[in-house]
Protein backbone atom coordinates (compact mmCIF):
# COMPACT_ATOMS: atom_id res chain seq x y z
CA UNK A 1 0.00 0.00 0.00
CA UNK A 2 1.19 3.38 -0.87
CA UNK A 3 -0.51 6.78 0.45
CA UNK A 4 0.09 9.71 -1.19
CA UNK A 5 0.24 13.48 0.10
CA UNK A 6 0.45 16.62 -1.97
CA UNK A 7 1.71 19.97 -1.25
CA UNK A 8 2.30 22.74 -2.85
CA UNK A 9 -1.06 24.26 -4.68
CA UNK A 10 -2.25 27.95 -4.49
CA UNK A 11 -3.06 30.80 -6.37
CA UNK A 12 -0.55 31.85 -8.76
CA UNK A 13 -0.36 34.92 -11.80
CA UNK A 14 -0.18 33.54 -15.40
CA UNK A 15 3.50 33.71 -15.80
CA UNK A 16 4.51 32.20 -13.17
CA UNK A 17 5.60 29.32 -11.31
CA UNK A 18 5.15 27.13 -9.09
CA UNK A 19 6.22 23.39 -7.64
CA UNK A 20 3.99 20.68 -6.15
CA UNK A 21 5.32 18.33 -4.27
CA UNK A 22 3.88 14.57 -3.34
CA UNK A 23 5.38 12.65 -0.55
CA UNK A 24 4.92 8.67 -0.58
CA UNK A 25 4.74 6.83 2.36
CA UNK A 26 6.21 3.71 2.25
CA UNK A 27 9.88 1.66 1.70
CA UNK A 28 8.53 0.65 -1.94
CA UNK A 29 8.09 3.87 -3.12
CA UNK A 30 11.08 3.42 -5.60
CA UNK A 31 9.73 0.61 -7.10
CA UNK A 32 6.72 2.82 -8.47
CA UNK A 33 6.94 4.85 -11.89
CA UNK A 34 5.10 8.09 -10.34
CA UNK A 35 2.34 10.26 -12.84
CA UNK A 36 1.06 14.02 -12.34
CA UNK A 37 -2.89 13.94 -13.46
CA UNK A 38 -5.23 17.40 -13.31
CA UNK A 39 -8.57 18.04 -14.00
CA UNK A 40 -10.86 20.86 -14.53
CA UNK A 41 -14.10 21.98 -13.58
CA UNK A 42 -16.38 20.00 -15.81
CA UNK A 43 -13.73 18.38 -18.18
CA UNK A 44 -12.31 14.73 -17.56
CA UNK A 45 -9.38 13.87 -15.85
CA UNK A 46 -5.88 13.92 -17.92
CA UNK A 47 -2.20 13.27 -18.12
CA UNK A 48 0.19 15.79 -17.02
CA UNK A 49 3.44 13.99 -16.87
CA UNK A 50 5.17 10.43 -15.90
CA UNK A 51 8.15 9.64 -14.85
CA UNK A 52 9.44 6.08 -14.48
CA UNK A 53 10.83 4.57 -11.13
CA UNK A 54 14.39 5.29 -11.68
CA UNK A 55 13.58 8.66 -13.02
CA UNK A 56 15.37 7.88 -16.15
CA UNK A 57 12.60 8.35 -18.51
CA UNK A 58 9.73 10.98 -18.72
CA UNK A 59 7.12 11.55 -20.46
CA UNK A 60 5.06 14.98 -21.02
CA UNK A 61 1.05 15.88 -22.40
CA UNK A 62 1.65 18.37 -25.54
CA UNK A 63 -0.16 20.78 -23.68
CA UNK A 64 2.65 20.88 -20.80
CA UNK A 65 5.92 20.11 -22.51
CA UNK A 66 8.40 22.63 -22.15
CA UNK A 67 6.96 24.56 -19.11
CA UNK A 68 6.53 21.47 -16.77
CA UNK A 69 9.33 19.34 -15.36
CA UNK A 70 8.70 16.29 -13.56
CA UNK A 71 11.48 14.52 -11.21
CA UNK A 72 12.14 12.39 -8.25
CA UNK A 73 14.15 11.85 -5.35
CA UNK A 74 13.98 8.50 -4.04
CA UNK A 75 16.14 9.13 -1.29
CA UNK A 76 12.98 11.53 0.12
CA UNK A 77 10.04 9.09 -0.89
CA UNK A 78 9.05 11.91 -2.77
CA UNK A 79 8.12 13.11 -6.81
CA UNK A 80 8.04 16.75 -7.94
CA UNK A 81 6.06 18.60 -10.45
CA UNK A 82 8.09 22.00 -11.34
CA UNK A 83 5.00 24.12 -13.06
CA UNK A 84 6.60 27.79 -15.15
CA UNK A 85 4.98 30.03 -17.65
CA UNK A 86 1.71 28.82 -16.16
CA UNK A 87 -1.81 29.73 -17.96
CA UNK A 88 -4.54 29.93 -16.94
CA UNK A 89 -5.54 27.44 -18.85
CA UNK A 90 -3.70 25.11 -16.51
CA UNK A 91 -6.52 25.90 -13.38
CA UNK A 92 -7.18 22.32 -12.34
CA UNK A 93 -6.68 20.24 -9.30
CA UNK A 94 -3.91 18.06 -9.59
CA UNK A 95 -3.17 14.49 -8.79
CA UNK A 96 -0.11 12.45 -8.46
CA UNK A 97 -0.27 8.78 -8.75
CA UNK A 98 1.53 6.14 -8.31
CA UNK A 99 1.52 2.10 -10.50
CA UNK A 100 3.33 -0.64 -11.33
CA UNK A 101 3.23 0.62 -15.11
CA UNK A 102 5.17 3.42 -16.54
CA UNK A 103 2.25 5.08 -18.39
CA UNK A 104 -0.05 8.36 -19.63
CA UNK A 105 -3.42 6.37 -18.78
CA UNK A 106 -5.33 6.89 -15.66
CA UNK A 107 -5.61 2.91 -15.39
CA UNK A 108 -1.61 2.42 -14.94
CA UNK A 109 -2.07 3.75 -11.27
CA UNK A 110 -3.20 2.19 -8.70
CA UNK A 111 -2.67 4.71 -6.09
CA UNK A 112 -3.67 8.39 -6.08
CA UNK A 113 -3.23 11.58 -3.89
CA UNK A 114 -6.42 13.65 -2.91
CA UNK A 115 -5.37 16.37 -4.92
CA UNK A 116 -4.38 20.15 -4.52
CA UNK A 117 -5.58 23.07 -6.25
CA UNK A 118 -3.60 25.30 -8.73
CA UNK A 119 -5.62 28.08 -9.57
CA UNK A 120 -3.20 30.33 -12.17
CA UNK A 121 -4.94 34.19 -12.68
CA UNK A 122 -5.11 35.69 -15.86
Amino acid sequence: QVQLVESGGGLVQAGGSRRLSCAASGRTFRRYPMGWFRQAPGKEREFVAAISWGGGSTDYANSVKGRFTIYRDNAKNTVYLQMNSLKPEDTALFYCAAGERFGILARDYDYWSQGTQVTVSP
